[in-house]
C-alpha cells in the first residue's frame, strides 16, 4: 500500500470503498491505550497525535487528562468535535506543530508514525520535541515487519528504525512486540483487501483475533522520555 495514495481525508468522508468501516477506527479506545492508562502512564498535558476521530482522546479526558487531539484530516476533526465536544481538537501538520512548542508532557501516537515517509518521521520526532518539554513521555505504536504482505499497511517499521528516529532526541525505555485492535473481522479484512487494493488477502489468515472476532495486528510499543 503506497502511502502517497492514500488522501485521509477522503477516508474520513467515506468517500473510498472502504467506506466508514476503516481498520483503525474501532469506536471505541484502542484497548493498548486503555492498558497504558491503566498503568498510570499518561500524566499532565496530553497529546495524541494523530488522533482520527478522536475516541483515544475521548477516553483519557475521562480518567481526568487535560487531552489536545490533532489530526491533518479536517473531516476527522469535525466529527471528533460532534462526538466529543468537551475536548479540543484541532487540524494539525504533525510534521511541524506549529503553535504548540514546549506545552506537552505525555505523546500517544496509536499508529501514525507508519504513515509518515522517512523524511516525515525525522521532521516529526522533530517537532514532538519542540511540542513537548523536557522529560515528557512518548507511546507510540507502529506496524512491525510482521505484519502479512496482504495487510493494507502505509509502511513497515524496523526496531532500528525507530531506535534511530526516535532516539536522537528521546530515551528509550520500552521497545517490545504488541498487537493492535483493528475494527475488522477477518473476512472483511479479506474483502477490503479485494476490492480497494485488488489484492490477494493470503495470509491474513495468520493474523488472530480478539474476543469479537476483530484482527489483531503485530505492532512495536514504544515508550520514550523527552531528554
Amino acid at each position: 500500500m503506497d502511502v502517497q495514495d492514500v488522501d485521509f481525508e477522503e477516508l474520513y468522508q467515506g468517500a473510498t470503498p472502504m467506506g466508514r468501516k476503516m481498520p483503525w477506527d474501532i469506536g471505541a479506545p484502542q484497548p493498548a491505550v486503555v492498558a497504558l492508562a491503566d498503568a498510570g502512564e499518561f500524566t499532565g498535558e496530553v497529546l495524541d497525535i494523530g488522533c482520527g476521530l478522536g475516541d483515544n482522546s475521548a477516553f483519557l479526558a475521562s480518567r481526568g487528562l487535560s487531552v489536545t487531539g490533532l489530526d491533518g484530516a479536517p473531516s476527522a476533526i469535525e466529527q471528533a468535535r460532534a462526538r466529543t465536544p468537551d475536548v479540543t481538537f484541532a487540524v494539525a501538520d504533525a510534521t511541524k506543530l506549529e503553535g504548540h512548542e514546549g506545552r506537552f508532557d505525555t505523546v500517544l501516537d496509536s499508529a501514525l508514525y507508519h504513515c509518515l515517509t522517512e523524511d516525515e518521521r525525522h521532521q516529526y520526532l522533530a517537532a514532538l520535541t519542540r511540542a513537548t518539554r523536557p522529560g515528557a513521555r512518548l507511546h507510540l505504536f507502529a506496524f512491525s515487519p510482521e505484519v502479512p504482505d496482504a495487510f493494507p499497511a502505509p509502511y513497515l517499521i524496523t526496531e532500528a528504525n525507530l531506535r534511530e528516529t526516535v532516539g536522537k532526541d528521546w530515551t528509550i525505555e520500552r521497545l517490545e512486540p504488541t498487537l493492535y485492535t483493528t475494527s475488522m473481522t477477518t473476512e472483511e479484512l479479506k474483502l477490503s483487501v479485494r476490492t480497494m487494493l485488488n489484492a490477494d488477502p493470503a495470509g491474513l489468515d495468520r493474523l488472530g483475533t480478539d474476543a469479537d472476532g476483530r484482527v489483531l495486528v503485530p505492532v512495536w510499543r514504544l515508550k520514550a522520555m523527552r531528554r
